[in-house]
């Protein structure tokens, strides 16, 4: 495997060479294996390590057990704990939704903190066969088919190319240790259960399931991008770029096939929910139109005009008294709680003694920071934080932010701020929810 490995870093990931690397190690058998290997291939390598405190002592043990063989080995080691319960609970995420979340936002922490090039993970063949089956399961797009990415950004997966055979088989020819996960014995959770019910059985069908299933994810990857080079060609036959708006054309757009997936794609990144509505819109009289948070989408006789809405014309700022109730730009609503519960990206529980009236609705600015609730007391700035959750240009322009003074206490309908969350001694809890 190690000489399989070194080909393949060296034909598909030879950005590596060289660079300042931190490899994601749980102490299960796919990491310790992704460390062995790097480790004598002769990279700069560092550890991270998330103790996410669901499993108890185990936890606590798993933690010392990789601190303890960092120490053996002098690799450089981070570690941080999170509240993963609490968090998914607060945001009505599932564990391991809650947990990926948490353990990326930490990984783009310390790339950007400690100057590291990339992130390492030990995803590998079966985890990849396992996504797609989770996600064929649920219903979805060419974009849930075609699996996990080699690299994102600057998360790296270099196992992606070995199976779970494979690295068995390596750990136990190389006597690396490991720890083992109680929870992967367990069918409580879908992934668990695909691994362990479903994937036997393609195996059992065909021995070289895997080798065929990567082949078709190849395939589907070609799709994918004759699909994008498509709304691209489409694009230009259809709109004109006219100084702030965009014209399409609707007689040549009624032409193609499948016109209301180009809307789709066109239009997603303007804030446009209602696809419905948008789709009648083509069948509907003129001057009618459809509102985003900053776009209008006109029908005017033989065209869709998109423009902007007119910023001039909307306070960037709204102060807020106590007991107030808002309704522009956003509907908000306070209201007194006596416990904290059904928190969610729409509703926020706050310390009412903690704020400092008049709040402040306000939009972003340059230098903004908080703390994101979950993120164990970590700051961040707002920028960071678009990037990670992989706002949209449009996204970001229309984020609205509640602020008590000179802090963040909600990223509206997204994050609220550590800060200001009650605590044990809280007299008096302060519900906000944000109201379509």
């Amino acid at each position: 495997m190690i000489e399989k490995f070194q080909s393949h870093l060296a034909k598909n990931l030879g950005f590596l060479s060289g660079k300042k690397l931190l490899l994601a190690i749980s102490g299960g058998i796919d990491s310790m294996v992704m460390l062995d290997v790097f480790t004598k291939s002769g990279y700069e390598i560092s550890m991270a390590h998330c103790n996410f405190q669901l499993r108890g002592a185990e936890s606590v043990a798993d933690e010392k057990w990789v601190r303890d063989y960092a120490a053996q080995h002098q690799i450089p080691i981070f570690v941080t704990h999170f509240d993963t319960k609490a968090f998914a609970e607060d945001y009505k995420l599932s564990t391991q939704v809650a947990a990926r979340e948490l353990r990326y936002n930490w990984f783009y922490e310390l790339l950007d903190t400690h100057n590291f090039d990339y992130v390492l993970t030990a995803h590998h063949a079966d985890d990849n066969l396992e996504t797609f089956l989770i996600n064929l399961s649920r219903g979805t797009g060419l974009d849930g088919l075609i699996g996990i990415p080699q690299q994102n950004d600057r998360i790296v997966r270099p196992l992606l190319v070995f199976n779970r055979s494979e690295i068995e088989h390596y750990a136990q020819s190389n006597k690396i240790q490991w720890r083992e996960d109680s929870s992967n014995a367990s069918d409580n959770y879908l992934r668990n259960k695909i691994r362990h019910n479903l994937v036997p059985i393609l195996k059992d069908l065909h021995p070289d399931f895997l080798v065929s299933f990567a082949k078709t994810q190849q395939y589907l990857q070609q799709s994918q991008q004759l699909v994008e080079d498509a709304v691209v060609m489409v694009y230009q036959q259809v709109a004109q770029d006219a100084n702030d708006e965009i014209h399409f054309n609707l007689k040549k757009l009624k032409q193609l096939p499948n016109y209301r997936s180009y809307l789709y794609q066109w239009l997603k990144e303007f804030g446009f929910t209602a696809w419905d509505d948008i789709y009648d819109l083509a069948e509907s009289q003129s001057g009618k139109q459809i509102l985003a948070p900053d776009y209008r989408l006109l029908k005017n006789r033989d065209f869709f005009i998109l423009r902007p809405l007119d910023k001039e014309t909307q306070p960037q700022e709204f102060w807020i008294e106590k007991d107030a109730q808002v309704n522009i730009p956003l509907k908000l609503t306070f209201s007194k709680s006596e416990a904290q519960s059904g928190s969610s990206n729409s509703v926020i529980f706050v310390d009412e003694e903690k704020l400092e009236f008049p709040l402040l609705l306000r939009r972003r600015k340059e230098g903004d920071v908080f703390l994101p609730a979950g993120m164990d007391g970590q700051s961040k700035k707002l920028s960071k934080f678009f990037k990670d959750e992989k706002f949209s240009l449009i996204e970001k322009e229309n984020a609205w932010l509640l602020c008590s003074g000179n802090q963040i206490v909600w990223v509206i309908g997204h994050r609220a701020d550590e800060r200001f969350k009650p605590t044990t001694t809280t007299k008096q809890i302060l519900k906000i929810a944000l109201t379509p």
